[in-house]
């Protein structure tokens, strides 16, 4: 775990799974780019707005695989969420100074969309 990229994508993956999305925050550059699949992402606020809804409906998560080097790392992980019993999800992310400047965010809406429908 000599990666730098890593140490900071695990500890912003640990913050945010358990809950404390303040410190997880502490993780992310100001000017953040997020591509995810509802589209791209720009800025701090943007993020929060955008992370913020899952990690309050997040039950469990749980690393799959991880990986990194001095600026980039992978984290795949599944998740249990209110609505969404397994939600897997993967990022790449890239690190710069210790903050998370660029994320790609991979899962599947389409599960999330289908408890959407069925709790109207």
């Amino acid at each position: 775990m000599n990666s730098p990229a890593l140490k900071t994508a695990l500890a912003y993956h640990e913050a945010w799974t358990g809950k404390d999305f303040e410190r997880a925050m502490t993780y992310i550059a100001d000017d953040i780019v997020c591509d995810a699949p509802a589209g791209r992402i720009e800025g701090a606020d943007a993020y929060r707005a955008f992370m913020g809804p899952f990690v309050g409906m997040l039950v469990r998560a749980e690393i799959i695989a991880a990986f990194g080097d001095d600026d980039t790392a992978v984290l795949m992980y599944d998740t249990e969420t209110v609505p969404v019993k397994r939600a897997p999800g993967a990022e790449c992310v890239t690190v710069e100074n210790g903050k998370i400047t660029y994320s790609r965010f991979i899962f599947d809406r389409a599960p999330f969309e289908a408890a959407r429908r069925a709790a109207t």
